[in-house]
């Protein structure tokens, strides 16, 4: 029989292991235990992450492979030593989300089944004002890692001529994360203006490398995630494990370390290692806040110049002098003569819906609960459209995290504009057809119990 309970004396706490020999990845047969393990070898960095920070919970209780789901309101069972602190969304909702100082909290955590450590960027003591900027490179499908580590190197020297000190790690995934400690006295909405600000600048000096352009269809190469900086957002933070079958972890880097790097080398296994032997390159992250002055000042000339906001996150209230919300294919076009009837949106078969109509020629993939599922459709489509797919360029690809009801899923979609109009295949049943919906009687994010029925694609 395999032990169902380990308790473990951290800090002069017991902190009980339930199901250790759970296997989590089952690529590398690590199992929650040895994840515990990882957490405590490497906790000096790791809190540094999120010391004092309230945390949403990220929870894969079946391992990495399985479905997780987000928790922001802490457990009501738990034990008196974890502490919390009351958050307000943008929706208006509030929730109680535990706050980690110590290595018992984080390992009370990591039993929960949270694979990676996901804080937001402000302090328990101060919930209204940030006191770090991130700067989150995501690189659009087909981008490979050297172009993400030489737009890295042009956002430090950006940083740098701004006042800032960045301070890089892997994603774990297929970005780099650069973050820079500020004095915790401006706002969310400060914050992201001037990471928004510090995105346009860096597209200015690699633009041909780097995108501040929010819509997917719009973007080339690696692009900076201002909205990260929005109030609500969390980020993978330092030494978070990932849920990837080789473990992999978002490592902090030394600058001379970037050029050189390989994300694939930095693992549950490797990087104790290289913690007991080198320490943490981010040691000094909390030494020197800067100021967000000199990029607000970039952001007001920004302005005078004619660039005003860019979109914000969907599920925000509209924001004053944002752009509209609307992504480039769904903008309405000019009105048709009195008496013409619209053609039917694609993948439609009648019409008109009163729907925003698509002004590129974009068609779905697939809906999936996992970007997994997702990406093997795309895979099919692929075998039956070769030489459709030979024709497409990276940024045809658009790959989107869609929020459902406690998780994400993973939606695909194609645009064809480069592919000639006589070649261009129609919309096709989808790969896969997945509802996050389905089943679900409570009341959508709006609030309202009724939501239309929704309409198969084939």
């Amino acid at each position: 029989m395999p032990t169902r309970t380990q308790v473990l004396e951290i800090e002069g706490r017991e902190v009980t292991i339930s199901n250790p020999d759970k296997v989590f990845f089952s690529q590398s047969g690590h199992t929650k235990l040895d994840l515990v393990r990882y957490y405590l070898a490497v906790a000096d960095g790791a809190l540094r992450g999120v010391r004092a920070r309230p945390m949403a919970l990220k929870r894969f209780v079946h391992g990495a492979a399985g479905e997780f789901f987000f928790q922001k309101r802490a457990p009501e069972s738990r034990p008196d030593w974890i502490e919390t602190v009351e958050l307000s969304f943008p929706s208006g909702r509030t929730a109680h989300e535990i706050v980690v100082r110590d290595a018992a909290q984080l390992a009370w955590i990591i039993n929960l089944g949270c694979i990676d450590l996901n804080p937001h960027p402000v302090r328990a003591v101060d919930l209204d004002h940030p006191d770090e900027l991130r700067v989150d490179l995501d690189p659009v499908p087909g981008i490979e890692w050297p172009q993400i580590r030489e737009v890295a190197m042009v956002t430090k020297e950006a940083l740098e001529d701004h006042g800032l000190v960045g301070w890089p790690k892997t994603s774990g995934s297929r970005g780099i994360h650069v973050y820079a400690r500020i004095e915790p006295r401006w706002t969310f909405t400060e914050v992201r203006r001037a990471a928004l600000a510090l995105a346009r600048d860096v597209e200015l000096r690699a633009p041909d490398l780097a995108t501040s352009k929010w819509w997917k269809e719009e973007r080339h190469g690696v692009f900076l995630d201002y909205n990260q900086n929005a109030k609500d957002r969390t980020v993978a933070s330092a030494y978070s494990v990932r849920p990837l079958e080789d473990a992999r972890v978002s490592a902090p880097l030394r600058w001379d370390e970037v050029p050189d790097c390989d994300p694939a080398e930095f693992t549950i296994d490797t990087v104790p290692k290289r913690f007991e032997a080198i320490g943490d390159p981010a040691e000094g992250i909390d030494d020197a806040p800067g100021s967000l002055e000199p990029l607000l000042e970039l952001s007001a000339q920004h302005e005078e110049a004619g660039l005003g906001d860019a979109p914000w996150p969907p599920h925000f209230a509209k924001q004053e002098g944002e752009p509209p919300r609307v992504q480039p294919s769904k903008r309405r076009e000019p009105a048709p003569p009195e008496g013409a009837v619209p053609p039917p949106a694609p993948g439609k078969t009648v019409g008109p819906t009163g729907r925003r109509r698509t002004t590129k020629p974009l068609i779905e993939i697939a809906r999936a609960a996992t970007k997994d599922e997702a990406m093997q459709g795309l895979e099919r489509w692929k075998a039956r459209h070769a030489a459709v797919w030979a024709k497409l360029e990276p940024a045809d690809v658009l790959v989107d995290s869609m929020r459902g009801r406690n998780t994400t899923w993973t939606r695909i979609r194609l645009n064809l504009e480069h592919v000639p109009k006589a070649e261009r295949p129609s919309q096709e049943a989808l790969e896969v057809d997945y509802d996050p919906w389905e089943g679900y009687e409570g009341p959508d994010r709006s609030g309202q119990f009724e939501r239309p029925k929704r309409r198969t694609r084939g």
